[in-house]
């Protein structure tokens, strides 16, 4: 019963806690974002999950698509913004 029941039921509610705490982060960080990168603070992935089926990851966007004169994409150091961001979350 626990496992069935009660564990899915107190992983919830603390994930909704912690969103709830978070929020208010989440959405400062999703402004700056929007300002630093013209409108586009996130970032889409399609990656494999469970029995390889396909899923999209949604992660904020940390680095630009800036190019050169030959449309090249710049160095990744040129690109990159929110480095407080990058060092406070885990990378998967």
């Amino acid at each position: 019963m626990y496992a069935n029941t009660i564990k899915p039921l107190l992983d919830f509610l603390a994930a909704l806690l912690g969103l709830l705490v978070l929020s208010p982060v989440f959405l400062l960080v999703t402004l700056a974002l929007a300002i630093a990168n013209n409108g586009k603070p996130f970032f889409f992935q399609k990656r494999p999950g469970k029995d390889e089926r396909i899923f999209t990851i949604i992660k904020f966007r940390t680095m630009n698509d800036k190019r050169d004169t030959a449309g090249q994409l710049l160095p990744m150091i040129l690109r990159k913004k929110g480095s407080i961001l990058k060092t406070t979350y885990a990378h998967g």
